[in-house]
C-alpha cells in the first residue's frame, strides 16, 4: 500500500510525517476475546469501534473540514496522520484577514511545535519547547479515540462510572490520560483530558480539556466519531467561551 503524499503544509516535517504514515500490513487481526479482561466501558466501545477480522492498525490518516475559532469562526480543511502513541501531525488551510494560512501542530520525535504561516511563508504562529510538547501529548492521549485499533498500546482502567473508562498513554518521558464516555449502545460520545495549556492566557497548568462527538461513521471496518467538537474549560460554566474546534471527518485511512 503506498503512502499518502505529505500535504502541502506539513512539508517543513515530511520526515516525521512519513514515519507516522508508515506501517504496512499488521501481523494480527482483531478478535473480540482481546478485550474480555478490559474495564466493561472500554471493551464496549472497542467491540463496537472495530469489526471482528480487522486489522489492527498502527495509524491512520484523516481528512477533515470544519471551522475553527481565530477571533472569529473560521472555515478550514486539514489531513492529519495519527498514530498513538508515537505521534500525530495536524496539516490545516485556513485564511485570516482574507489572506490563505496554512501550518501544522504536531507531536512527533518525542518534541511538540505549532508553525503557522501566511502564504506559506510569514511566520503568524510559532512555539516549541517543553509547555508546547507536553500540552500536544496530551491532546494525542485524548485522539486515541480516532485510531481504536491502536488499544493494546495503552493501559485502560474503570473511570468514574460504570459508562466511563480511563486510558493512559506512555508518551515520550510522561504518562497521558484521557477519559472515555461511552453509550450502552459502544458508541463513544466524549472524550476528557486534563491537558497542559495556558488557555485564555492563564498560567501553565492542567486543565480541562474536552471532545464531544456527535455522529460516527465506519471506515475499513473501524467506526470512529464523524461530527466533532472541542475545547478548553470542559465541564465548567466557561466551556462555551472554551470551545474552538468543530469538524466533520471526510476520510480515514488506516494503514
Amino acid at each position: 500500500m503506498s503512502t499518502p503524499p505529505v500535504p502541502r503544509a506539513a512539508r517543513r516535517v515530511r520526515r516525521d510525517w512519513d514515519l507516522l504514515a508508515g506501517g504496512g500490513e499488521p501481523a494480527e487481526a482483531f478478535d473480540p476475546a482481546m478485550v474480555a479482561g478490559l474495564p466493561e466501558p472500554a471493551r464496549r466501545w472497542l467491540v463496537h469501534a472495530i469489526a471482528p477480522g480487522t486489522p489492527l492498525w498502527g495509524s491512520v490518516v484523516l481528512t477533515m473540514r470544519g471551522e475553527i475559532r481565530l477571533g472569529a469562526w473560521r472555515p478550514f480543511t486539514a489531513r492529519q496522520v495519527l498514530a498513538p502513541p508515537r505521534g500525530f501531525i495536524w496539516a490545516a488551510n485556513t485564511r485570516l484577514l482574507g489572506l490563505p494560512v496554512a501550518g501544522f501542530d504536531r507531536y512527533s520525535s518525542g518534541s511538540g511545535q505549532m508553525d503557522w504561516r501566511l502564504g506559506g511563508l510569514v511566520p503568524v504562529m510559532a512555539a516549541s519547547g517543553s509547555d508546547v510538547t507536553r500540552s500536544a501529548a496530551g491532546r494525542l492521549a485524548g485522539e486515541m479515540a480516532l485510531a481504536p485499533t491502536t488499544f493494546r498500546a495503552a493501559t485502560w482502567a474503570p473511570g468514574a462510572d460504570q459508562d466511563r473508562t480511563v486510558v493512559t498513554w506512555r508518551i515520550g518521558d510522561e504518562e497521558e490520560s484521557a477519559e472515555f464516555r461511552v453509550g450502552p449502545d459502544g458508541r463513544l460520545l466524549e472524550v476528557v483530558v486534563q491537558r497542559w495549556g495556558n488557555p485564555d492566557g492563564v498560567p501553565f497548568g492542567r486543565h480541562p480539556f474536552g471532545v464531544a462527538i456527535g455522529a460516527e461513521e465506519t471506515f475499513d471496518g473501524v467506526t470512529i466519531g464523524s461530527v466533532l467538537r472541542a475545547g478548553w474549560w470542559w465541564g465548567t460554566d466557561r466551556q462555551p467561551q472554551g470551545e474552538f474546534f468543530r469538524a466533520r471527518i471526510t476520510g480515514a485511512r488506516f494503514r
